[in-house]
């Protein structure tokens, strides 16, 4: 008979486990009915690019993007995904609390981007079952999606130069704001209540409208409204759309309001902001 046995040595705080909190997984596919506008996390993003091309926006700089490219956005840096209508973008992204990564000293640390062509199977192995735990949520899939999460990124940082930096789990009122601001992200079109919002983090909308103004000096609907008006400053700029079909776009009930929403925040008209925009 013959045995092999490895002793596994003194566990190495390798900065992951117990500091890093997987948030949300997601997935998407996108087509020419698409709007980018910058936005920013409290958390980390991971981006990896499944199929498609497209390019990034982070910062002030726009890099182009093809499958298995991964993208990492460290928390509060503004970016946005802008896809090719003739080959449309799909990606598998993950927001990581408590754990930001960067390539090497001499690279911006706001953010890296590197493809993992050769290792693309071993990654979508990992990413696909956090979707599939997530989708069906059997008993237990949290910790299976925190495990997954855990591996994959050490499996990244074998494969390059990665360093980590822990930073602070945010408290708990934190989180709760952090996860009406990401909704509001994604749903600033749609006819948002206090309500809605409220029945999102399972609180009070009392409480929930007070610890976001604490967190962001700004309450939930105006946020909301400033969303809007970001992106209604993208299609002024760059489309020839009418104010009633934009002011439809972007959620608000009338053009007047939004006219009225827009030179609020501006102090400009839309149409003074196109012209002004396009000299």
């Amino acid at each position: 008979m013959s045995t092999n046995r490895y002793e596994l040595g003194a566990h190495e705080n390798n900065g992951i486990r117990n500091a890093a909190k997987l948030l949300y997984i997601s997935s998407a596919k996108y087509g020419g009915d698409w709007h980018s506008t910058l936005h920013t996390h409290t958390c980390s993003e991971l981006f990896y690019v499944t199929h498609g091309m497209g390019q990034f926006r982070i910062a002030e700089q726009v890099h182009p993007v093809t499958a298995n490219d991964l993208v990492v956005v460290n928390p509060n840096v503004p970016h946005t995904e802008i896809s090719l209508n003739d080959n449309p973008l799909e990606y598998i992204a993950l927001g990581v609390e408590g754990l930001e990564l960067s390539v090497s000293e001499e690279q911006d640390d706001r953010y890296c981007i590197i493809n993992f062509e050769s290792v693309r199977e071993r990654i979508l192995f990992y990413l696909q079952n956090m979707l599939k735990e997530i989708e069906s949520k059997p008993a237990g899939y949290e910790f299976v999606c925190q495990d997954l999460m855990e591996v994959l990124i050490i499996l990244l940082m074998r494969q390059t130069d990665f360093a980590t930096t822990l930073a602070p789990i945010r408290k708990k009122s934190t989180q709760l704001c952090a996860a009406v601001r990401r909704y509001i992200d994604g749903h600033y079109t749609e006819n948002l209540t206090l309500d809605c919002l409220a029945d999102l983090v399972h609180v009070s909308k009392y409480h929930m409208a007070h610890s976001f103004a604490q967190e962001y000096g700004v309450s939930p609907i105006n946020y909301m409204i400033a969303r809007r008006i970001e992106e209604g400053k993208q299609l002024l700029k760059n489309d020839d759309f009418s104010m009633s079909l934009i002011s439809r776009m972007l959620g608000f009930s009338s053009p007047s309001y939004f006219s009225q929403s827009f030179k609020k925040l501006t102090g400009l008209s839309p149409n003074a902001y196109r012209k002004q925009s396009r000299l």
